[in-house]
């Protein structure tokens, strides 16, 4: 066995996130520390792609903030997430929705997956 992976096996967190998917809605709570403080800050956005594996594995979340678009690229692995709620599922074609950068208003709308 190759040894990268034997540390990470021994390194990765058990996290008990539920499965989501690029074009979800989701909202991500995050632990922020400000000097000796601690709060959790939400951000709530869709997800535009998910990439690597293993402890490499990270998600990026996109949301609008008044007419500015902000991504953030967040580890799945990260001791910060305190949790993550979904509350839409997207019905999208493709893994990666970066078209979604050049897109605005009513363009820029996912499509709910109906169960």
């Amino acid at each position: 066995m190759d040894l990268m992976k034997v540390v990470e096996k021994e390194y990765t967190l058990e996290a008990k996130f539920p499965e989501f998917k690029s074009g979800d809605t989701i909202t991500v709570h995050y632990k922020i520390i400000e000097g000796s403080k601690e709060r959790i800050q939400q951000f709530k956005g869709v997800v535009i792609q998910k990439k690597g594996i293993g402890m490499t594995e990270t998600f990026t979340v996109r949301k609008m903030s008044g007419n500015i678009g902000v991504e953030r690229i967040i580890p799945i692995n990260s001791p910060f997430i305190d949790k993550i709620e979904i509350n839409k599922k997207g019905s999208v074609r493709r893994a990666r929705l970066f078209y979604l950068r050049g897109l605005t208003g009513k363009k820029a709308r996912i499509k709910e997956k109906r169960f």
